[in-house]
């Protein structure tokens, strides 16, 4: 029997069972794809207090490495479903099947898609989601990107220091993101922003080939040959498994109260895959933290 089982190895989940450790806890962390999670792929991270900088890849692996010391057990397994029977909770995964006396999700989020025809079965063959995964694939060549916020401009500026050009759409007329990530948008000269621009269709048979937008101002018709487009337009929510469990909004959140409670008891959510209005790494912290406390105190009561 597993004191805590966690769903997702991102940093809320890692910090979780960082503090559940101190309290003397065992705790398993499932995790289906990559330890870590989407700030993994961020380039850069500036915005955590005591670190001017470092990559994402490098944080989220030292954080890996602390709770690894402190006896953290890992699987990397798909969750497939979970049951509560009494006070038992039995988590399945791909593999086999787990108890456990308290479950944290943890699972995150997933990339938003255009939803545009031939988009799944161009990834991988042009269509990209990370830029720290591939864009040195491109190295020296035009690259093209989609988004408008954070993610997209932090890609636009690494993707800067290695492609000829970076060709970056935004849907609106505006950015939606840090002044400080603008102003160096701002300074690179092989940066080319076009703004109103909807992207339609992607062109091609086998891979990608080319894009089509529409301007949303004039509704003109712009194509662009290329081999590559990262998108970088948010994340949506990826608890469908949870819905029979616990109480979702309408976009698939989990809800949960200020103690990271769900609706169902012992069962708890942190991190981007609850309903929240700030989705950075230091608030996954600050639920973690709160959730770790809260769930040492859910079994204290079996």
């Amino acid at each position: 029997m597993i004191d805590v089982i966690i769903v997702g190895g991102g940093p809320a989940g890692m910090s979780a069972a960082l503090n559940l450790l101190r309290a003397g806890r065992s705790v398993l962390i499932l995790e289906k794809e990559n330890f870590g999670g989407q700030i993994a792929h961020s380039p850069r991270v500036e915005n955590v207090p005591g670190i001017k900088e470092i990559s994402g890849l490098e944080f989220s692996g030292n954080i890996f490495e602390q709770i690894l010391f402190l006896g953290a057990r890992f699987e990397l397994e798909e969750v497939t479903r979970i049951l509560k029977v009494n006070d038992v909770f039995e988590v399945t995964t791909n593999y086999r099947s787990y108890n456990a006396k308290a479950v944290i999700l943890a699972n995150g989020v997933k990339h938003r898609k255009m939803n545009l025809p031939n988009e799944d079965e161009f990834i991988g063959k042009g269509i990209s989601f990370c830029a720290v995964c591939d864009g040195a694939f491109y190295k020296g060549e035009d690259v093209y990107l989609i988004g408008d916020a954070n993610t997209a401009l932090q890609y636009a500026l690494m993707l800067a220091n290695t492609s000829a050009n970076v060709h970056l759409f935004t849907l609106f007329d505006r950015f939606f993101a840090d002044k400080i990530l603008i102003d160096r948008l701002k300074q690179k000269s092989n940066i080319h922003v076009t703004h109103n621009m909807n992207l339609i269709a992607y062109l091609g048979k086998n891979e990608l080939a080319g894009l089509r937008f529409e301007n949303t101002i004039n509704r003109t018709i712009h194509e662009f040959p290329t081999n590559n487009v990262f998108i970088a337009i948010g994340q949506v929510s990826q608890n469908d498994l949870f819905k029979a469990l616990v109480q979702t909004d309408e976009s698939g959140f989990v809800i949960t109260n200020e103690k990271m409670e769900t609706s169902l008891s012992g069962l708890f959510a942190i991190g981007d895959t609850r309903k929240k209005d700030v989705r950075q790494v230091a608030s996954a912290f600050g639920d973690a933290s709160v959730a770790s406390v809260f769930v040492d105190k859910y079994l204290q009561t079996l």
